[in-house]
């Protein structure tokens, strides 16, 4: 049964609280809201204050999330955790991320002003980061609370020295305490997560929602290509070992490979290139890259083929090559029964849904290790993401809410059912 309409429109309440959190970012262009930086540390009060309004208890845990707990949450009852990342790219858009703590925040609170209950425990997490941009680590957040965190990376290093233990602790979080973040897989339900689609396609096919059927896999690599510097105006064309030339030759062989290779994207994001003066042959270029793909096969074979290309311009332009692999998430299925969870709050709420793929990287992956995960994506226009221009519209921001609300109710159902299936 469709949700009673309240006094409020839900769009417009959201979109002006998704414009209140975009405030709390670096000056320029979009949102740059860094994990444990300033602007995270600002925004903290306010996703608190959300929190309160929706009858839950916040608190900041040891790597940086902040978590809104109900009162059953609070007792010990198994719990539905729903949530996002509060942290975004250098210069992203205000929904990436903060859709997905903004939306279930604001569902519960419409089902307290309509004098309702979900009919389980309920988590909110605002993850402290995802996006993998300050430090070398990602997934931070959602890794602790599956216990697949290694401590290690709190010692991981931002480009200005300053270790994730010291940011954390600037933000106010006690790192002492890791061990208390992991969460015991009886006492949670299941994970879900709505986000923007980052992608065309309900936007193409006229639909407000789809879910999501399983997470893109990861992996990300550092690349260094090592020549020799020498005088610009003095050192012949002809011989130099140059790194800054072999690493563009690399670029561009990697566009090349990824063009025509199915099932596999990949994008070389970060060059950095030393001494860096205007008047020096490049000795070193460091680069990244990030390859995506739902099939582990098709990733590794394209990751053999890729690297095999780079070496081969390496040795050709007398250049040295080296590479590390310092990220890697396999990608994974989304529950089936939390699937049919929200496409039933869809039906319910008379919103056409699809079924459709990620591409991108979420909570959901290390999640994953915990619990059942699920994803609700909303259309976003022209399908851009990490961008300034990133947008959604009020209409299907209520939409969203809505469905929200009605899986909120209806879930005791769905995991009873669940468990009896099991």
């Amino acid at each position: 049964m469709t949700l009673s309409r309240s006094a409020d429109d839900l769009g417009r309440r959201l979109m002006e609280r998704l414009d209140e959190a975009a405030v709390y970012s670096l000056p320029g262009q979009g949102v740059t809201r860094l994990f444990a930086g300033e602007e995270h540390r600002r925004l903290l009060p306010l996703l608190s204050s959300w929190m309160r309004l929706a009858g839950l208890e916040p608190e900041l845990d040891a790597v940086g999330n902040l978590v809104g707990r109900c009162p059953r949450a609070l007792a010990g009852e198994p719990a539905l955790i729903l949530g996002s990342h509060q942290d975004s790219v250098i210069e992203g858009g205000k929904y990436d991320g903060m859709l997905g703590v903004a939306m279930p925040l604001l569902a519960l609170e419409a089902l307290r002003e309509q004098g309702r209950e979900p009919s389980c425990a309920v988590q909110v997490v605002a993850f402290g980061d995802e996006e993998g941009v300050r430090f070398p680590s990602t997934l931070v957040g959602s890794r602790a609370l599956a216990g697949t965190l290694d401590p290690k990376v709190l010692e991981g290093e931002d480009k200005g020295g300053k270790t994730l233990r010291e940011a954390l602790a600037y933000l106010g979080a006690d790192t002492s305490r890791l061990a208390e973040v992991r969460r015991d897989p009886e006492r949670v339900l299941g994970y879900v997560e709505v986000h923007i689609e980052q992608g065309p396609v309900l936007e193409n096919e006229g639909l407000a929602l789809g879910v999501v059927t399983a997470l893109t896999g990861i992996e990300r690599h550092r690349v260094k290509v090592s020549g020799k510097a020498g005088h610009a105006g003095t050192t012949p064309m002809e011989g130099r070992r140059d790194a800054l030339v072999g690493a563009s030759a690399m670029v561009l062989e990697a566009d090349s490979l990824l063009r025509r290779l199915d099932s596999l994207v990949g994008v070389i994001g970060q060059l950095t290139v030393r001494p860096g003066a205007v008047n020096v042959i490049p000795s070193e270029v460091e680069f990244t890259l990030e390859l995506r793909s739902p099939d582990p096969e098709r990733r590794l074979a394209g990751r053999r083929e890729l690297l095999a290309g780079l070496s081969g311009i390496a040795k050709e332009r007398r250049l040295e090559m080296t590479t590390c692999m310092d990220y890697e998430a396999e990608g994974v299925a989304c529950a089936e029964w939390l699937i049919q969870a929200l496409e039933q709050a869809c039906k319910e709420e008379g919103q056409p849904s699809r079924r459709l793929f990620s591409g991108a990287g979420h909570d959901g992956l290390a999640m994953h290790a915990l619990t059942d995960i699920g994803m609700l994506f909303l259309r976003c226009r022209d399908g851009l993401s990490h961008h300034p221009d990133e947008a959604i519209t009020a209409e299907d921001a209520e939409a969203g809410t809505r469905v929200i609300m009605q899986l909120l109710i209806s879930m005791t159902t769905a995991c009873r059912k669940e468990i009896g299936e099991g």
